[in-house]
This record gives C-alpha cells, sequence and structure tokens, in this order.
C-alpha cells in the first residue's frame, strides 16, 4: 500500500473506531464512580427484581420463538404443499412490525374492554371477571408472546437456510432405514442445525434484552427500563451506567452461551442434489395442518395488526393527517439519510483499508465500530450523553474563559447527539453489508491492476467501488430502516421538541391514543418491509 496513503487512513480509521467505542468506554468509566447511593437503594429494594424479570422474559422468548420458527422452517425447507413458495417470505412480514404496535393493538384486543372478552361476556351471559377465566396479557408471559411474534423470523430464517443446505445424502439414508419425516426431523435435521439455532437464539436474545417499549407499555420492569426510569426519575448518570454495564453482562452472557454451545461444531454437509428431490409431499391433514400453521404466524405477527392499523387510519385519517405528521416525517427522512450515508462511508472506508493494508490488525477498527449494535438503546444513550455532556461543559467552560459568553448545549442537546448515536448502534450493518461485497472482490483483479500500474486511489476508484455497489447499496437501505424505526435512543436523546416518527407513534400508543398516529405507524411499516423484499430476493437467488 502507498505509504502517503497510509498513514491518513490509518489514522482516519482508528479514529473513527474510537468515537464509536466512545460510549462503551464511558460507561466503563462511570461506573466505577464510587457515588452508588442511588445504586444501592435501587439494588437493595427493586434491581434484582429487574434481572430476574429480563432473564425470565428472555427465556420465555427464546422457547416461543422455538415453538413458533422451528416447525415452520422445517415444513418450508423439507415439505412441498400448497403456498409454500409464497409462505417462505410471508413469514419474513412480522420482522416488519414494530413490537410495540402489536403489544397495543393485542391488548386493546384483549383486555377485559376489548371487544374478545365482550364477545365472550355476550355469548355465555358472563356479567363480570368473577364468572370466567381470562389471560392477563400484561404480564411477562404475555410481552413474550408479542416479542415472540415479531422476533421469531431471525431464527425461521436462519434454521431454514441451516434446512436447505443439509447434506441430501443423510436425510435420504434416514428414509432408507425407515425414519419417518418426523423421526428424520428431530434424529437429522434439527441436531445438524443445532449451531444456526444458537446464533438465532443469540439474537433474538440481544433484541429482547435490548427492547424498551413494549415492556415498558406492559409495565414489565426489566434492566431496559430500569436503565430509563434511573436516568429520568432519579436523575443520576452514575446509577444509570452501572445499570447499564450490568445490562450489558447479561448480553455478553448471551453471546457467549451460543460461542459456547458450538465451540465444538464444525459442519461440512452441503446440499449437493436439487432440493425438490428431498422434499417430502404433505396430503390430508398434514398439508393442512402445516397450511393452517403457517396463515396463524403470518396473521398472529403481521396481517392482524396491520388490518387493524389501516382500520385506525381509514377511521381517524383526519387526525393522522396533520402537519406534525409531515413534520415528523421529514425529522425521520433527513435523519435517516444522514446516518445512512455517513455509515457505509464510514463502511467503505473501514472495508478498504482492511484489504489494502491486509495485516490482522487492519480488521481491527471494523471490529470495533461494530460492538455497538449490540447496545440497547438505551443503554447507548446514556454512554452518549456521558462523554457529549462533559464536552459541552468543556466547550461553555471555554467560550466563558475567553469571550464570557456560553453556547448552552452544543452537542448533547442538539441533532448530532441522535446522528452520532444511530451511527454507533447501526455502523455493524453496514460494515457487514460493505464487507462482504469487498471479500467476494478476487485478490486477482487487484494485482491485475497494480500490474497495469494503478496506484490504490486509482484502483479504489475503478475496480473496487464498481464492484461493492450493490453491498453499499444494501448497507445503506438497511441502515436507513433501522434508523427510521428507532425509538430508545430518541426518546431519551431528542432535542426539545423534536420528535421523529417513532416517538411520535410511540407517545400516542402509552396515551392508549394510537388510532391517531395509525398513519404514521404504517410508514414505519412499509418503509420496514424494504429491506424484507431485498433479503427475499437474495435467498431465492441462493436457493
Amino acid at each position: 500500500m502507498n505509504h502517503k496513503l497510509a498513514l491518513p487512513w490509518h489514522f482516519s480509521c482508528w479514529f473513527i473506531a474510537f468515537a464509536l467505542a466512545l460510549p462503551v468506554i464511558a460507561l466503563g468509566v462511570e461506573a466505577l464512580n464510587p457515588d452508588i447511593a442511588i445504586f444501592q437503594q435501587l439494588y437493595d429494594t427493586v434491581l434484582m427484581d429487574y434481572t430476574r424479570n429480563t432473564l425470565l422474559l428472555t427465556i420465555l422468548v427464546a422457547i416461543i420463538s422455538c415453538v413458533l420458527a422451528l416447525p415452520a422452517a422445517w415444513i418450508i425447507a423439507m415439505c412441498e404443499f400448497p403456498g409454500r413458495k409464497h409462505f417462505q417470505w410471508a413469514l419474513m412480514l412480522p420482522m416488519a412490525m414494530p413490537a410495540y404496535i402489536v403489544a397495543y393493538i393485542y391488548t386493546d384486543m384483549f383486555d377485559y374492554a376489548g371487544p374478545v372478552q365482550i364477545a365472550l361476556r355476550g355469548w355465555f351471559g358472563w356479567q363480570s371477571v368473577s364468572d370466567y377465566w381470562f389471560f392477563d396479557i400484561r404480564t411477562i408471559p404475555g410481552a413474550a408472546t408479542v416479542l415472540s411474534l415479531v422476533l421469531f423470523p431471525y431464527l425461521y430464517l436462519l434454521t431454514r437456510t441451516s434446512f436447505l443446505e443439509q447434506s441430501t445424502s443423510l436425510i435420504q439414508a434416514s428414509r432408507v432405514l425407515g425414519h419417518s419425516p418426523w423421526a428424520s426431523f428431530w434424529r437429522v435435521s434439527l441436531p445438524l442445525a443445532r449451531p444456526a439455532i444458537a446464533v438465532g437464539l443469540s439474537l433474538i436474545a440481544m433484541e429482547t434484552v435490548a427492547d424498551f417499549a413494549t415492556v415498558n407499555y406492559f409495565a414489565v420492569n426489566t434492566l431496559t427500563t430500569a436503565v430509563y426510569d434511573t436516568w429520568i426519575g432519579y436523575g443520576n448518570l452514575s446509577a444509570a451506567a452501572k445499570i447499564s454495564v450490568m445490562t450489558l453482562f447479561v448480553i455478553l452472557l448471551f453471546v457467549g452461551l451460543e460461542r459456547f454451545a458450538r465451540r465444538k461444531q464444525q459442519m461440512f454437509q452441503k446440499n449437493m442434489l436439487p432440493e425438490q428431490e428431498i422434499r417430502y409431499p404433505l396430503s390430508g391433514f398434514a398439508k393442512y395442518a402445516a397450511m393452517a400453521w403457517c396463515w396463524l404466524l403470518i396473521c398472529a405477527g403481521f396481517l392482524i395488526p396491520f388490518l387493524v392499523l389501516l382500520n385506525y387510519a381509514w377511521n381517524y385519517f383526519a387526525e393522522s393527517w396533520t402537519e406534525e405528521f409531515f413534520q415528523y416525517s421529514q425529522n425521520s427522512l433527513v435523519l435517516a439519510l444522514v446516518v445512512a450515508g455517513l455509515a457505509v462511508t464510514f463502511a467503505v472506508l473501514l472495508g478498504l483499508y482492511r484489504r489494502l493494508v491486509a495485516t490482522k490488525q487492519a480488521s481491527i477498527p471494523a471490529r470495533i465500530s461494530s460492538m455497538g449494535y449490540a447496545l440497547p438503546g438505551t443503554v447507548l444513550a446514556i454512554g452518549i450523553i456521558i462523554p457529549l455532556s462533559a464536552a459541552d461543559f468543556m466547550i461553555n467552560d471555554l467560550t466563558e474563559l475567553l469571550w464570557q459568553w456560553t453556547p448552552g448545549l452544543v452537542l448533547s442537546g442538539t441533532v448530532f447527539a441522535l446522528i452520532f448515536a444511530y451511527l454507533i448502534r447501526f455502523s455493524a450493518i453496514a460494515v457487514g453489508s460493505v464487507e462482504s461485497s469487498i471479500d467476494k472482490i478476487s485478490p486477482s483483479l487487484d494485482l491485475v491492476s497494480r500490474t497495469l500500474g494503478h496506484q490504490p486511489n486509482s484502483m479504489i476508484r475503478k475496480v473496487h467501488i464498481p464492484l461493492i455497489r450493490k453491498g453499499v447499496l444494501a448497507g445503506f437501505l438497511l441502515v436507513f430502516i433501522e434508523s427510521m424505526k428507532e425509538l430508545p435512543t430518541a426518546l431519551l436523546l431528542r432535542p426539545f421538541n423534536y420528535e421523529t416518527l417513532a416517538t411520535y407513534v410511540y407517545q400516542f400508543a402509552s396515551d392508549e391514543m394510537l388510532e391517531h398516529a395509525a398513519l404514521a405507524a404504517i410508514v414505519i411499516v412499509l418503509v420496514g418491509l424494504i429491506p424484507l423484499i431485498f433479503l427475499n430476493r437474495s435467498l431465492e437467488q441462493q436457493h
């Protein structure tokens, strides 16, 4: 690599890595603050309950997600029945639905004053709640069920891909030995899919621990809500940082368990025969049961909530079609575009630096820059507030010393804090997408370019950039969508009188008035469908 190019690239990449890792460093430093009065009070009263709730919720979501996703993934990958090709992408639709919107809709539907219980009382003549039993959705199991309905596609996608890639010879051998499809699933397919299941469950666990809006709406106290309440309620940054570090330990625990579970596993099987040859044709009851199961997941996770939103938007169109809706849509659009543009720029810089320098150390900045994706939104917000508040104090002290004037909150009270937080949260998505494209470029192209006399700058411009355009576009779109949907970070860091579509919808949902923001909710859902379309096309090309 050219020496003149290497020095600024070294500096830029390591600076980006340090900046994006700054919240984690700040959390660790602030957690060591000796001021423990509030934290000790919380520890002695409610903190252990919050920790137990977090672990219990995560375990329940993992179990329910397995129950929902594994049968669906297997029947889509290994069975033939009417509508299978449509079901294979429709089962991804719940990923586009924010969990707190599903929580509001089902709470409104199944509460005592909801249409389901009203209908039951009318049909059976029940007079009060003492006459019958009905499950309470505002509980940990209720929250776990709602979260599972929108998170199970993570596990479905990974296990479906794993089933498709399993060796056909093993499955055919199980047939020869007389195993039924059910026995083949339990003894062959499921054990071979354990690595994919472990990865999927670790992703679901991280998303569950990171969730704020759903558990807050259900009044289920977890470590994530504890961070929010400690900062907003007590105004104690040190205690919030200590709880944030506890939350990070819980996340690292699940990640560590996932890696430990597959530490000795190596998978060499690959599907070498046409997949149609190994599919079990379903008929009779099995065919209708498979179709009913797929329809149940699609309806419960996406179709019913989306139809309810459409009904709200139609009946409350005048209340939704407001000046605030356009203003907050513009805020979300501009914010997401800026974050997505910066994220892919950093990702290209880090990815090409790793390729051109070609040393083990060159990959470290990209890995450090990807750490933020594991941070829950409330934890990330606390990590952002600490260094930016310190920087604001320094700026105000300096300007007062020099000009007897203080500018106020320059960083922590502006949109800059949101952009910085979103970059930390979603840079991993852009880095992964861009690196995947860069890794597909043959090293021989670099050698040919250098042989023809191209310097690194020219090679990047004429060879690398044109070849990674699809990866850059995919990374841009994915970061854009995630930025449009992000809620916890925006709730804590948004400037005064600044709202995004996500915070706008959540404020109405938390006030039991989602009808007035139904149009904004539909926009969030429709925007969330874009990456699913790209993902489905990618899967169709692979299989």
